[in-house]
């Protein structure tokens, strides 16, 4: 049971894998809405690997690991999730006919059963996420101020 969700920024790709590939950037928008990150390591080339904790909007705090697995700049990101529960996410960028950029976000995990239990978590979830992404490559904030 893949989760998967579209979006079209009107961007190009290489500005889009930009909010991606910085990890300053990446932290301003990874997540649902309401979460912060603290990354300990994100050490973007392939194979690398990318530590960081997701705190909620109610305080919760949430480690994650995850390695790269692939990379190809500004066409392709495979990152697997190797703390519980256990995906694989694969986002694709495509240069659209009007110079923007469709997006595919495709996560797939390990175990079905756990997929279904949280669907109506990842869903909305995922779809943030790519708002949040959306905004950054859109209007990120500004160097001073």
């Amino acid at each position: 049971m893949p989760f998967t969700t579209h979006r079209e920024i009107p961007a190009t790709s290489a500005a889009v894998f930009a909010a991606i590939e910085d990890s300053t950037r990446l932290a301003r928008w990874w997540g649902p809405a309401g979460f912060t990150n603290t990354f300990q390591v994100c050490d973007f080339q392939q194979g690398g690997s990318w530590s960081y904790v997701m705190h909620g909007p109610g305080g919760k705090s949430y480690p994650n690991e995850s390695r790269f697995e692939t990379i190809e700049a500004a066409r392709k990101l495979v990152i697997r999730h190797i703390s519980q529960p256990h995906y694989r996410l694969t986002i694709s960028l495509t240069p659209t006919a009007s110079g923007g950029t469709r997006i595919d976000w495709l996560q797939a995990f390990d175990d079905e059963r756990v997929a279904s239990g949280i669907a109506h978590i990842v869903e909305p979830a995922n779809e943030e996420n790519l708002d949040r992404l959306t905004a950054e490559v859109l209007y990120p904030p500004r160097a001073d101020g």
